[in-house]
């Protein structure tokens, strides 16, 4: 049978055994590390960031949802420019721009003219969306749909009854129609805002699938598939479907201008902050550009402050652009080509100057066998 060991075997610190204060128990010691110790475990671990991108999903979706509602569910008349010909001190002038003004609320924006081709001419430049010619018989009211659609179709509403309530008969006409493939005239938007999203999804799957790509290469092949992709989009609204006719070289520059600038923004903030570049790029982009962009709502039916901010913006400057060069191509604007040139040189100077902090590129090469290190 095995023998007990009595207490005169045991270890002791006389016996050259270890003392056991010496050693604190394993149990205080996981106390001591504690929460503290879990927190930096979690973080460091892949469940950290998809918790937080749960979080930023569910908020974004939201937003998504309340910016676009907040834009075009329910366009209101802000301020519509309008041109008025009419005799010196015209009663059915006054009578009519005063109803016309009540009905809209007091957002027209009148803007006397000396004839019709004057008119006509800043209707062309887009800094006017009507036309009032008063003449003794009546009041003749031209809109350009293609100018927007809704502003045309809020002006049209709001004539008739104006016209009845003043005793001043009206005849309206879309001097400016949209083509018969885009009644609504939502198919500039929908090409642009193609150009928008895919422009900073090629540059995301860059960084995913030819990560080690030098500052360069990376540029050069944003190039090349902006190129590619706005030749794609071009053909398929235009040859394909044929629901616009494109004036096709220029539409097809505009949407590869619009795909690089898109994709080199989403490089410049992928260069400022890392894996958490989506964020400034969906919400500069797609929550604010798009809906400001004045595609699918016109600007003075937007907001305010957005219609003024979407012009500045690569998306609402290539709906600006795209919409001048299919309907007013004799009357193209340099603004929103300087504004898309102007967001692609800032992305590519950040990303050029800081590009040692992007998480991309090939690292160098090791120095010979040999060969001294660099200081």
């Amino acid at each position: 049978m095995p023998m007990e060991e009595d207490d005169a075997s045991r270890p002791t610190p006389e016996r050259g055994g270890a003392p056991e204060a010496q050693h604190p128990g394993h149990g205080a010691h996981a106390r001591k590390r504690g929460a503290g110790g879990t927190w930096a475990d979690f973080k460091d671990s892949p469940f950290f960031p998809a918790v937080v991108l749960v979080f930023i999903l569910a908020a974004a979706a939201g937003l998504f949802a309340g910016s676009y509602t907040y834009t075009m569910a329910n366009p209101t008349p802000h301020h519509i420019p309008t041109a008025v010909v009419a005799p010196p001190g015209s009663p059915e002038a006054k009578q009519f721009v005063a109803g016309m003004d009540k009905a809209l609320n007091a957002s027209l924006g009148v803007h006397a003219y000396p004839d019709v081709p004057a008119a006509r001419q800043a209707m062309e430049e887009q800094t006017v969306f009507a036309i009032l010619d008063v003449r003794p018989a009546g009041v003749r009211m031209d809109v350009a749909g293609a100018a927007g659609a809704s502003v045309a179709q809020v002006l049209a509403q709001a004539a008739p009854p104006v016209a009845k309530a003043v005793g001043v008969p009206v005849t309206i006409t879309d001097v400016k129609p949209l083509q018969k493939g885009d009644p609504r005239g939502l198919a500039l938007f929908y090409i642009s805002l193609a150009a928008v999203v895919l422009g900073f999804v090629g540059s995301i799957q860059l960084s995913v699938h030819a990560r080690t790509l030098n500052p360069l290469e990376r540029i050069a092949f944003t190039v090349a598939y902006s190129l590619l992709g706005g030749f794609t989009i071009a053909a398929v609204v235009d040859w394909g479907l044929g629901a616009v006719r494109l004036p096709f070289v220029e539409s097809w520059l505009i949407l590869a201008f619009t795909m690089f600038t898109s994709g080199m923004v989403f490089t410049m903030f992928n260069t400022l902050i890392g894996r958490w570049a989506m964020l400034p790029t969906w919400g500069l982009m797609v929550l604010l550009g798009n809906p400001s962009s004045g595609g699918a709502v016109s600007w003075p039916l937007l907001p305010s402050l957005l219609g003024h901010v979407g012009r500045w913006l690569p998306p609402g400057a290539s709906v600006n652009a795209q919409h001048t060069a299919v309907y007013f191509a004799d009357a193209q604007h340099a603004f929103p080509f300087l504004v898309l040139a102007g967001w692609s040189l800032l992305s590519c100077a950040v990303f050029w100057f800081w590009r040692h902090r992007h998480p991309g590129g090939r690292d160098r090469p090791a120095p010979a066998h040999g060969a001294a290190p660099a200081a």
